[in-house]
């Protein structure tokens, strides 16, 4: 026998040596256990077996709830895109800023349930309704300091505001908005959605969907604008 095969041999006996003294050793190293090779024979080397078993049975159903997960979300997206669709025919339709306004208001109620619904349009429009849901603010960007970063970034903002925003905002009913969803219409104004749910809209939610209404409802309102 020569000395690589009596090197082998010691080696062998000795990290046979040390798995008896560490029997957890395996349980700490997962992907090493699941490498092993098991003999065909029953025998109390067994329980190693039933181990990769398990282990594969948990990767499994590891896998299938990722693939769950994803399937819900593909589903829930889908339902989005529907309705964003939805929005975009029902406002292709609309002939005049208050007609635009109105469906802006109707369909992010309806098909998106929202609670609070507000328009913060930029400019004087007299052919506008006086509504809750509206304000027309004249001095433009200027006239709201509070939410000068926010228009500076022009991006979808999601999650809680201060009182002062809530107020600038939902007036009355701030006291009861939990969590927001918060727009830029270019230069047209600001769209602001609020729920009761905290949890809601969330700060680091995707914004996909709300650049896509926003986008929308922008060139609508641009539209009609012109149209007027």
């Amino acid at each position: 026998m020569n000395a690589t095969l009596l090197d082998d041999a010691t080696q062998a006996r000795v990290v046979a040596a040390y798995l008896k003294r560490h029997p957890e050793f395996l349980s700490e190293y997962p992907d090493l256990a699941a490498k092993l090779t098991m003999p065909r024979e029953q025998g109390a080397v067994s329980s190693l077996a039933v181990y990769q078993l398990q282990s594969l049975r948990d990767k499994n159903a590891e896998l299938e709830r990722r693939l769950a997960e994803l399937i819900g979300i593909a589903a829930e997206n889908e339902k989005l895109m529907e309705r964003v669709h939805a929005l975009t025919v029902a406002l292709l339709r609309a002939n005049t800023m208050e007609v635009t306004a109105r469906t802006v208001i109707a369909r992010l109620s309806a098909d998106f349930h929202t609670e609070q619904v507000r328009l913060l349009l930029f400019g004087d429009e007299p052919r506008l309704p006086r509504a809750d849901w509206l304000q027309q603010i004249a001095g433009g960007a200027d006239a709201l300091p509070e939410f000068s970063e926010f228009l500076h970034k022009n991006e979808p903002v999601s999650g809680r505001l201060s009182a002062e925003k809530l107020q600038r905002l939902f007036g009355a009913e701030s006291e009861e908005i939990r969590s927001v969803a918060m727009m830029r219409l270019g230069d047209c104004g600001i769209l602001a959605i609020g729920s009761a749910d905290p949890d809601r809209f969330q700060p680091g939610m995707g914004t996909l969907f709300l650049k896509m209404i926003s986008a929308t409802i922008t060139a609508a309102l641009a539209r009609s604008r012109d149209v007027s």
